[in-house]
């Protein structure tokens, strides 16, 4: 599968959150920014990024960033990534974006992810600016040397073009269903 390519542009897409509202691209029309990540629940890696990913949110929230974050998991295969499991984890954590269900995996196949957690970054004219890692160490916080993420929303946030726009994304594999 081949991710969306830097310079292309946001697929839109309208899914049910958590909060049981759906959530359309479109209805962040007004944000500079918008995050896309896939993620999911049970990924050791989603969970060691999770803190991180609300952190960023709240820190740049009023900066006119928007998180969506996309679940696409097979939850047949990893029962602990069904809807259900995904408000859970939502409410533990205090998630402070919307967590969004992409039942028939067509969003993230539109998107070419394959990793959990998988970020897009979009700016205003919703145009893929970075993608990849959030940052460079999911193990230790403390040990991170690149801020992959908050870097590029800081260039985008002034104009400038992000320093690093595209790392490999690190992660578990989207489940795929079949």
């Amino acid at each position: 599968m081949i991710p969306l390519a830097i310079g292309a542009q946001a697929v839109p897409f309208a899914l049910i959150g958590v909060d049981d509202k759906r959530h359309s691209l479109s209805d962040y029309a007004d944000k500079p920014i918008v995050v896309v990540i896939f993620s999911c629940n049970h990924c050791p890696y989603v969970r060691a990024w999770e803190d991180r990913m609300v952190a960023i949110q709240s820190d740049y929230a009023p900066k006119g960033v928007q998180f969506l974050v996309i679940n696409a998991n097979d939850p047949v295969k990893y029962p602990e990534d069904d809807f259900p499991h995904m408000k859970q984890r939502a409410a533990e954590k205090g998630f402070n974006f919307p967590y969004l269900y992409d039942q028939t995996q067509e969003i993230a196949r539109a998107y070419g992810a394959t990793r959990t957690p998988e970020v897009f970054v979009f700016d205003s004219t919703r145009t893929l600016r970075y993608h990849g890692a959030i940052d460079d160490n999911y193990e230790n916080p403390a040990a991170v040397k690149h801020h992959y993420l908050r870097d590029a929303l800081d260039a985008l946030l002034i104009g400038a073009q992000p320093p690093v726009t595209q790392t490999p994304p690190v992660g578990c594999t989207i489940k795929w269903r079949g």
